[in-house]
């Protein structure tokens, strides 16, 4: 068991960001990943690379995939203090990390539906969050997020109304993208080519816990989910 830290950003009062989260669905934290880490998280994205067809279920050829859920360095950044403070903010109680594994749009890759990827979009059951191990803008595959597009009522949202509103995001090595995993979001295409490795990390309310477990071999997890996660 542990306590989730205080929220800890760059910028503004803890209480314009956690209502900035709750309006809009996300945080972008800028800087939130030491800079000292970032070759050993490269590193262990580059040692777990799987090819596509190296999965029990073969996994999308337009995207670079790693194994990365049991590397100390990876473990920690996902028990940074501002991201498990984010996570609670949104699922309101007790939640594990259920996942995490590298991603990496290949060049004329990674092009994405504005899609949610929470299991039911009504309720709030699982968070995600994108850790940049590369800069990432709309040239190489950055993320889009469509804010505010998480709150039931957006869920009559058409996909022209959801395009309007969407944003591409764009930031540094070390910045994290955090948000409630029933916004509305997708990839871009990577068109220059250049890197864009990230960590998926999903944190998700006990409830499902047995769920994560059942699919741990399709995801080549090992690690454990037993650490629980309270608010303070």
């Amino acid at each position: 068991m542990n306590q989730t830290g205080d929220l800890i950003l760059d910028r503004g009062s803890d209480a314009d960001a956690a209502e900035r989260l709750d309006r809009e669905g996300y945080l972008l934290l800028r800087g939130a990943v030491p800079a000292d880490w970032i070759a050993p998280l490269r590193a262990a994205f580059e040692t777990g690379f799987r090819p596509s067809d190296g999965w029990p279920a073969p996994r999308g050829a337009d995207w670079r995939h790693a194994v990365v859920d049991v590397d100390p360095t990876v473990q920690t950044v996902c028990r940074l203090p501002a991201m498990l403070a984010a996570a609670h903010r949104i699922l309101g109680q007790p939640f594990f990390l259920a996942h995490v594994e590298g991603r990496e749009p290949r060049r004329d890759g990674g092009q994405q539906a504005l899609h949610r990827d929470g299991p039911d979009p009504r309720l709030a059951e699982t968070v995600s969050a994108l850790v940049f191990l590369d800069p990432f803008g709309p040239e190489n595959g950055a993320t889009r997020i469509a804010p505010g597009a998480h709150r039931i009522g957006s869920l009559g949202l058409s996909d022209a109304e959801a395009e309007a509103i969407a944003v591409t995001t764009a930031g540094e090595a070390g910045d994290i993208l955090l948000f409630d995993a029933n916004l509305l979001h997708g990839g871009t295409l990577n068109r220059s080519g250049a890197a864009r490795r990230t960590l998926l990390v999903t944190y998700a309310i006990l409830s499902l816990r047995d769920a994560y477990l059942s699919t741990r071999e399709l995801r080549l997890a090992t690690a454990g989910l037993d650490e629980v996660f309270f608010g303070d």
